[in-house]
């Protein structure tokens, strides 16, 4: 791709480096605030201009001194933009992906993102409705529609916007009720996909001083992934949004508008679109750290494997009744053929092979309240709104179609030993739920609930074979109000005061991992009086309560009729309370007739956290975090066209707490709060008599303690790295002609990891070291690694074949794609041999290596995107052809910045036409999305060492084309 490297490198230098375009047709009438707007274009042959709010004021944008970009509903039709994933590809520096987990998708502004995975974590990114933070929302799986427009703010916003933001900030303004006249609009489209939507809109003032506007949409669509083990396609759409609003205003100086919606999703929509692999051979790993490839990972890999396996059986049997029988049970050898052996993953992004099927819930209601009094020289604003919303998630959790039981040797001498009561009753119970009909050709798995009873209560799915799956759920609410008290004096200075207070309750959030070989295993370690609980592993935060409150406030001094000092600052005070616990075959028996785990009188002795004393039922956590922040901007109004500006402002995120593991994984209960230091010089500029706008930024951050996710024993936890930040960008729109309309816009990135920080690489948990001798748990299906103090691999190599043959497994074997070896062994017995004579070290996490240096994940050092529309009128009549190009640079997926993470460049090619009737009552149009069927990867997600690290890979949307048309008056 490296012509794309040089065309991006072109682009910026012939534009000078360029932010994203701001768009030209004018908003709707709204209430005013303070400050006067730029001259407006006083025919069409000139660029239009756009009011915002950015700064909590209403405004031009071209006279706003921070980068900002601005799409008017005119400019989101023209440029087809219905998704977040959409909108994205015309913002210089900021890139899209969805992520892995329920509702949770990543917005990368200038490098920052949300690098942080948890319940407490922070979005950098602030989401607002009409001026209201909103946490936790759908809107990335949403479509747009009647929206007034959409803002989307670049940098820390450390003074005017909800809880502080450290990478920007995305306004939702949507359509208020005109009360100048009744209105209505609407379109209908078709495409491929057999993909059907229609958006309405109806208007209808009351009398002069009430109005009322309802919008609504609704999708339907097949899946763009075929599912072969169906002959089906899946990952469709099923989707519908209504809004109402209400606007009331009893004098000019009034404005109160109330916007209510309701958000509804039920469908097969996946968070995975793809896994990747390159398979390893000897199941340490279960996939090679060298590149991806399209293999399935070696299923020995697995927790569900290793603990289920002839050979740690036969270690955990040792001196029980069970030591004879028990590894007779095993579902298989660590050293032979694994449960996904024979199984072709298809090649083709867009082609599974897969016998769990995705299921997506999710639902959203909404209030929104807000406000304007004007009082001459002083505007009072009120915003608020309440939000509530769950969301329930079900996917393929391997991608894959894993081996039938009917010939399982193991649980073959399971049913027929268990089966025959010679086990107790307890081994009977145990095998009429796992086989209800006796044979091994049809077991019954627990499926994911909230009682950890699973099969053994009740809650089974049965067939052939094991359906692995994970299942992601959340629950919650939030209440948010603030003030906002603003001047707008003819003297030299003014001032913006407001204060904020948010309250967001989530009552649930769990993450489960559902297999039969764990519900088997649970029987196993159950030994015949219960099974181990929960048969299947769980994440859940049962309590998480955010309390925040921010004081604000800016100054503003016109030392001239052009030249003014903004000085802004905010005081921000967090105070977070979750209560949280992990299971899964915890160790604590419960009888097989228990109806709730959690509640089991047995349960009583489980730990939930193990870094208090005493036994905790849950771990409940409390932090608190404040800080000061602000900003600091001088701008010169150098003409009515003509703007420079430079910024100081200071961004804050605050940190969170680490959801709880067992003990042998060491992690930090909490993470730090992040915070930036933010330099930015920009311009912004009208030339050509109002055909010609550019502008202009450059921008430096000094990050501290920035956020970083990794996973450990399938949790994501979360550390803290300095990083420093620069870059340029530039946004242009040209209109040579009456007729004739271009956007350009360019930018460069450059992020590096300034500190030393010492991670492990869960893909390589040598650190490149040939003396290391990479070990795959038994127990617990993490990876450690032995080293020799001295650097001499054969003293390593020779150390684990000396421990192993006490174990009764075999030594170290050759990694491919590595320059080390690996076994199969327990790391406790493995440490507690490692004394000072041994000459070995064994590393829990594996080998650290240092990050400093690295790159930034979703930040591509180049970015450029090119648009082009004609207008050909026909007396009354006009047709509309426009094309858009978007070219997104290579990046890294990964902080470790290893080959295996590179994301190559991709671009995307989107065209369409329309035809306009008299006065654009109606119109046709003929569309086409990803011109090219680019199939390219946006997103990376490395599983942990007991799933096999896998990665699952997110992709731009395929090629989709249809027609629509629509009218409006």
């Amino acid at each position: 791709m490296k012509k794309f490297e040089l065309l991006a490198a072109s682009a910026i230098a012939l534009l000078s480096a360029t932010p994203a375009f701001a768009q030209t047709t004018p908003p709707q009438d709204q209430a005013a605030t303070t400050s006067s707007p730029a001259p407006q274009a006083n025919d069409d042959s000139q660029i239009g201009d756009i009011v915002i709010t950015a700064q909590r004021q209403s405004e031009s944008l071209q006279t706003v001194p921070i980068a900002v970009s601005a799409f008017s509903a005119e400019a989101l039709k023209e440029q087809q933009i219905n998704t977040t994933s959409d909108l994205q590809l015309t913002l210089p520096n900021i890139t899209f992906t969805k992520s892995n987990f329920t509702s949770s998708s990543s917005f990368n502004i200038r490098g920052i993102g949300d690098l942080c995975v948890g319940v407490t974590c922070d979005a950098a990114t602030a989401i607002h409705v009409n001026d209201v933070p909103v946490i936790a929302s759908p809107i990335f799986q949403n479509e747009y529609f009647d929206m007034e427009r959409v803002e989307v703010l670049r940098g820390p916003q450390g003074t005017l916007f909800g809880r502080n933001a450290t990478g920007g900030v995305i306004n939702f303004i949507t359509a208020k009720p005109d009360l100048s006249g009744i209105g209505a609009s609407g379109d209908i489209e078709y495409g491929n996909y057999d993909s059907f939507r229609i958006k309405g809109m109806i208007n209808i003032p009351i009398g002069d001083i009430f109005g009322v506007r309802v919008a609504g949409y609704y999708l339907k669509r097949d899946g763009f992934t075929r599912n072969l083990f169906t002959n089906t396609n899946i990952d469709g759409r099923d989707q519908y949004d209504i809004r109402a609003s209400i606007r009331f205003q009893p004098t000019a100086n009034t404005t109160l508008d109330i916007v209510g919606h309701y958000f509804k999703e039920n469908d097969d929509r996946s968070r995975i679109q793809k896994q990747l692999c390159h398979r390893d051979p000897t199941g340490v790993l279960g996939c090679l750290p060298d590149r991806l490839g399209t293999d399935t990972l070696n299923g020995n890999a697995s927790f569900a494997a290793t603990l289920t396996s002839t050979e740690f059986l036969r270690i955990a049997f040792a001196g029980t009744p069970l030591a004879a029988v028990g590894p007779t049970f095993a579902l298989g050898s660590v050293y032979g053929p694994d449960t996904y052996s024979g199984f072709v993953n298809p090649s083709d992004v867009r082609t599974v092979n897969i016998d769990s099927l995705p299921r997506f819930k999710t639902n959203e209601k909404q209030v929104l309240v807000n406000l304007v009094q004007d009082f001459g020289n002083i505007t009072l604003k009120l915003d608020g709104g309440y939000t509530e919303g769950s969301t329930d998630s079900t996917v393929d959790y391997n991608l894959a179609i894993e081996n039938a039981y009917a010939t399982n040797a193991g649980l073959n001498t399971f049913n027929a030993v268990a089966g025959s009561g010679a086990l107790g009753a307890g081994f009977l119970a145990a095998r009429n739920a796992l086989l209800p009909s006796g044979s091994t050709s049809n077991v019954c798995m627990s499926t994911a609930e909230p009682t950890g009873t699973g099969v053994f209560g009740g809650h089974f799915v049965c067939g052939p074979r094991s359906l692995d799956f994970d299942r992601s759920t959340g629950s919650a609410s939030q209440y948010y109000g603030e003030g906002i008290l603003s001047s707008k004096f003819d003297g030299k200075f003014n001032f913006l005061l407001g204060a904020g207070y948010l309250r967001y309750h989530l009552t649930e959030n769990s993450y489960y991992v559902n297999s039969f070989a764990l519900d088997y295993a649970s029987v196993l370690f159950g030994g015949g009086s219960g099974y181990s609980a929960t048969p299947f592993y769980r994440n859940n935060t049962d309590d998480y309560l955010l309390k925040s409150y921010g004081i604000f406030g800016e100054a503003y001094v016109n030392f001239t009729n052009r030249v003014k000092l903004t000085l802004g600052a905010r005081y921000n005070h967090d105070d977070k309370h979750v209560e949280a616990r992990t299971t899964l075959l915890t160790g604590v028996v419960v009888p097989f007739n228990t109806t709730n785990v959690y509640t089991s009188p047995a349960f009583a002795n489980f730990d939930a956290d193990p870094t208090r004393t005493g036994i905790q039922p849950l771990a409940i956590n409390d932090v608190s975090f404040s800080r000061l922040t602000g900003r600091a901007v001088l701008d010169w109004q150098i003409t009515d066209r003509n703007l420079v500006y430079a910024s100081y402002s200071r961004g804050y995120k605050s940190g969170g707490i680490n959801p709880p593991l067992t003990p042998v994984f060491a992690v930090p209960v909490g993470f730090n709060p992040e915070s930036v230091n933010a330099f930015e010089i920009g311009s912004k500029n009208t030339f050509l008599d109002g055909t010609l706008r550019l502008n202009l930024t450059a921008f430096y951050y000094q990050y501290k303690q920035l956020q970083l996710s990794r996973i450990v024993a399938r949790t994501s936890v979360n550390d803290n790295v300095d990083a420093d930040i620069y870059g340029l960008e530039a946004e242009a729109i040209i209109k040579p002609t009456r007729d004739l309309l271009f956007n350009l816009n360019a930018s460069y990135l450059h992020t590096k990891v300034t500190t030393d920080k010492f991670l492990a690489n869960t893909q390589d948990p040598s650190g490149g070291r040939a003396d290391a001798v990479i070990i795959k748990d038994l127990q617990f299906g993490n990876n450690c690694a032995v080293v020799s103090n001295a650097g001499v691999a054969a003293q390593s190599n020779g150390f684990v074949t000396a421990v192993n043959a006490g174990l009764g497994l075999q030594g170290p074997t050759a990694i491919p794609g590595t320059n080390t070896t690996g076994a199969f062994s327990l790391c406790s017995v493995l440490t507690a041999n490692a004394t000072a004579a041994s000459g070995v070290s064994v590393l829990p996490e594996g080998v650290k290596t240092n990050i400093r240096g690295n790159e930034l994940p979703q930040s591509p050092h180049y970015k450029f995107s090119a648009g082009v529309q004609y207008t050909a009128e026909f007396g009354d009549w006009s047709l509309v052809p426009r094309v858009d190009l978007t070219y997104t640079g290579g990046y890294y997926g990964s902080i470790f910045n290893k080959n295996i993470n590179r994301i190559q460049g991709y671009e995307v090619i989107n065209a369409q036409i329309q035809l306009n009737g008299p006065k654009d009552r109606f119109y046709l149009r003929a569309f086409v999305q990803n011109l090219t069927d680019n199939s390219a990867i946006t997103g990376l997600y490395v599983t942990d060492q007991s799933s096999g690290l896998f990665t699952n890979a997110f992709t731009l949307e395929p090629r989709r084309y249809g027609i629509a048309a629509g009218f409006k008056f």
